[in-house]
């Protein structure tokens, strides 16, 4: 019998994660297990209203709508190999006839993917692209240390490194913003990018003084420093400050990432799973910049919980000309992953290494069972809450 549940995921956090735009102190991303014909999928989305404007209970209502039976049905009959060359030749809201938001079509698309992978055999980046071009193909990627505004630049320094590439949460004091990056400069020497995020905080005006005070403390890069779609405006600001720019939450679909060429608003994206609408969107972004010369990141949304950690991975060993990538912070944030084999960084060396295995590599934990909300069966062809849900709607 066809199925498919739905988990509401909102694991306590050890330590939290603050920024301009919000606060964290617990997870909150919807997990889609699917199984069609005896096959199993993974998908996660992390839906952020700060970011695309969507919500957890926006997207778990979008799903309701889905035609899940069709889309199983489809699964379980039509030959693999032919329904992947038609995603990665259409996408997935064409291929099976579905619109909705970004995170509805990143929770569905992921579980179809991971759900294909192990019916093909095939790891998931093997599935939406071969690999790219830059550093040799195989070896470990390194990643970035972020330090948000829980703590202190000394014990940053003292317990995060190695560092490779460094992002400094801004804070609403730039005088702080300022000693903290000279304190990474003086640290970390020259060779190391630091990079301010905004988070959309910052006036204009405020920004070209905050701008040209980061820069001369040893910034190399900002993040997101107006309003959301400032086009000109972080146009303007390129050209009167010199420093290069990335965008991050202007930044949500293919259509965003043109008027940022057209507009000269961006030197940088961050690519991030979810609020880019998925794997193969984020690839269409990604090929864009390429042929522009704008460089990008592969990101994180904060407290993603399996699934969604392991498509922005399998994405970056595609995509190794990445200026960076974040790996997230799981094994920090979380006692106990909801998925197994968990995520892991190493953090000897602050790097990735490649995870065999098909799909994403990884199968639900039982403790993700407390948090499913919603369960199908395809014999009823209906969705129906479920008595688990009590901890997630807490």
């Amino acid at each position: 019998m066809d199925e498919a549940r739905l988990y509401h995921v909102a694991l306590p956090m050890r330590v939290g994660f603050d920024h301009p735009a919000a606060r964290r102190r617990r997870s909150d991303s919807l997990v889609l297990w699917l199984s069609a014909g005896g096959v199993e999928g993974l998908g996660e989305c992390a839906p952020r209203p700060y970011v695309t404007g969507e919500t957890v209970e926006g997207v778990r209502t979008e799903l309701q709508r889905v035609p899940v039976r069709r889309l199983l049905e489809r699964l379980r009959t039509e030959d693999s190999a032919e329904l992947l060359g038609l995603l990665r030749r259409d996408g997935f809201a064409r291929t099976f006839g579905i619109s909705g938001g970004n995170n509805l079509i990143c929770l569905l698309e992921t579980a179809v993917l991971d759900l294909l992978g192990h019916r093909l055999g095939l790891g998931v980046g093997e599935m939406i692209r071969p690999a790219g071009p830059g550093r040799a193909a195989g070896g470990p990627l390194p990643v970035s240390q972020v330090i948000d505004l829980g703590i202190g630049v000394e014990e940053f320094l003292a317990t995060r490194g190695p560092f490779h590439f460094v992002k400094v949460k801004a804070s609403d004091d730039i005088e702080r913003d300022a000693r903290t990056v000279t304190a990474l400069r003086e640290a970390l020497g020259p060779g190391v990018p630091v990079m301010v995020d905004a988070n959309m905080s910052w006036s204009y005006a405020d920004a070209l003084h905050h701008i040209e005070l980061l820069a001369g403390c040893g910034a190399t890069l900002i993040e997101e420093p107006l309003r959301k779609g400032a086009w000109t405006e972080l146009r303007d600001l390129r050209l009167a400050t010199g420093v290069e720019i990335m965008l991050d939450e202007s930044l949500c679909s293919l259509a965003d990432a043109r008027t940022a060429v057209r507009t000269g608003a961006a030197d940088a994206f961050n690519i991030r799973v979810a609020k880019c609408g998925g794997l193969l969107n984020s690839v269409e972004i990604i090929d864009l910049a390429r042929q522009h010369g704008i460089a990008f990141q592969i990101g994180v949304q904060v407290a993603e919980t399996g699934p969604l950690i392991a498509a922005g991975r399998q994405l970056a060993f595609r995509h190794r000309d990445a200026i960076t990538v974040e790996a997230g912070q799981s094994d920090r944030f979380f006692e106990r992953m909801i998925v197994t084999p968990p995520p892991v960084v190493d953090r000897a060396a602050n790097t990735l290494s490649p995870v065999s295995g098909a799909g994403f590599g990884m199968a639900l934990d039982d403790s993700a069972h407390e948090w499913a909300v919603l369960g199908y069966a395809g014999d009823t062809d209906r969705w129906q809450p479920l008595a688990a849900a009590t901890k997630a709607e807490a």
